[in-house]
């Protein structure tokens, strides 16, 4: 079983609080529409058109909620197990490094096979 330790959160629940996101998404959802009443109308004897502002505020609100969301989530660091392996790099401050054996130089002529684009020796008679 996973030890639990007091104060730090466990895996699949959340790490950051999920209040400053909202907040901060509304105020821009609330400056969003009321920008967008006011130069939508075109004047002060004209109607203030609240439609395409709480439409604007809508999309603002979810767009920056969903920003934020994406952010947090790039922040999260990785595991501290997920360094720990068996696998060739284990870390990128050591890579491993692996000397493969050199080929063998081989002699074009010897091979009976032809390379792309070369004629058979006993196609030239």
């Amino acid at each position: 079983m996973a030890k639990r330790q007091p104060g730090k959160p466990t895996q699949g629940r959340f790490r950051h609080g999920i209040k400053a996101p909202l907040v901060f998404s509304a105020v821009l959802a609330v400056v969003a529409g009321v920008a967008t009443s006011i130069f939508a109308t075109g004047g002060g004897a004209r109607e203030l058109r609240v439609d395409l502002g709480l439409t604007a505020a809508g999309i603002a609100f979810i767009t920056s909620l969903v920003i934020c969301a994406m952010l947090m989530m790039a922040e999260t660091p990785n595991a501290e197990h997920l360094s720990k392996g068996s696998g060739i790099n284990r870390s990128s401050a050591r890579p491993d490094v692996q000397k493969r054996p050199a080929k063998p130089e081989r002699d074009p002529e010897a091979d009976d096979e032809p390379r792309y684009g070369q004629r058979l020796p006993k196609q030239d008679t």
